[in-house]
């Protein structure tokens, strides 16, 4: 399976887990993201099932993703005026950092700042909800062989041994056989495998369950260490922040030859000069059939003001913030 024709079917998981998630237990809110993770592992596809009260708090700290030095000051903003020092516990590295997150924190306006007898005081606007229920890790492979088999069979076991997701899946194209080929890897039996089928498009009923994921969380009482739980947030914001969409942040949508087609109900990018789905790599200024679109496409009565380059853009932003609305008002 060629890198572009992974990347594209990336695209496609992502869209489909936005209309059908999830695939063995009913529609939950959720956001969904692309290329996250941590140092150890990146996930393809990353869900992040949300309570859809909490998102909409979570939705008042603005549309940008909450870095973790942020983060630090945010959850521990005091409701009353506070220094800064008494008021957040020790971030285990220097306080002149931390004054640097409270300075861009109160320039973004989550928290509010002043100074008195010489000392920064902060106090929250509004407290920071706990508006993540669960992540889930997926990883996808349209076209597995024996050898790709074999390295994911080692990065879902990974993922399951650490459980910083709670669950893990690998998504693969159907073969139309009746014991999916998947089965029969040595996966772990605690992640979920999920049969695709995109050959007519993206469609909320083009996956099935070739087999259930087992609940990576804590049982019981128990729970994630507070390391853990910061790092689960972190990754849940920068899921918040970039969405799956942004590829177009890494791609030249200005170039004349970028498109974006429809895959039932998904906008996949698509280059015109080699018809096919690029990847990042290739839709480079550096590509042989680069091609900045021309100053007349930006004027003389183009119909996306700024030309098709940014409207690519601005179509994508929007379709983001569409799905961030309908999360909100899931009830």
């Amino acid at each position: 399976m060629t890198p572009d024709a992974e990347f594209g079917y990336e695209l496609l998981v992502c869209r489909y887990a936005e209309l059908a998630w999830h695939p063995s237990g009913g529609p939950r809110p959720a956001i969904v993201a692309r290329q996250l993770g941590t140092k150890e592992r990146r996930w393809d596809t990353v869900v992040i099932e949300v309570d859809p009260a909490a998102f909409a708090v979570r939705r008042a700290f603005g549309e940008r993703a909450i870095d973790s030095d942020l983060l630090h000051v945010v959850r521990h903003a005091p409701a009353e005026w506070s220094w800064y020092r008494d008021a957040l516990p020790h971030p285990g590295y220097p306080w002149r950092y931390v004054r640097r997150a409270v300075h861009r924190a109160a320039g973004r306006d989550l928290i509010e700042k002043r100074r008195r007898n010489n000392r920064i005081q902060l106090r929250r606007k509004r407290p920071y909800p706990d508006w993540v229920d669960r992540i889930v890790a997926v990883e996808n492979k349209p076209d597995l062989d024996r050898s790709a088999a074999d390295r994911l069979a080692d990065q879902l076991a990974h993922d399951v041994d650490t459980a910083l997701a709670d669950e893990a899946w690998l998504a693969t194209e159907t073969t139309g056989e009746r014991v999916e080929p998947a089965l029969l890897r040595e996966m772990p039996v605690e992640a979920g495998i999920l049969a695709t089928d995109f050959s007519d498009g993206v469609r909320a009923d083009a996956a099935s369950v070739a087999w259930h994921p087992s609940d990576l969380a804590p049982a019981g009482d128990e729970r994630r260490d507070p390391e853990t739980e910061t790092l689960r947030v972190e990754i849940a914001e920068r899921a918040y922040g970039k969405g799956w969409r942004s590829y177009h942040e890494t791609m030249r949508p200005d170039c004349r030859h970028f498109e974006l087609r429809r895959e039932g109900r998904s906008l996949v990018p698509h280059c015109a000069a080699k018809e096919k789905v690029p990847t990042a790599r290739e839709c480079s200024g550096s590509c042989p059939e680069f091609s900045p679109e021309p100053p007349q496409w930006r004027t003389r009565g183009w119909p996306i003001e700024g030309g098709p380059g940014k409207g690519f853009k601005r179509v994508l932003g929007r379709r983001r913030e569409r799905e961030r609305d309908r999360v909100e008002s899931v009830e």
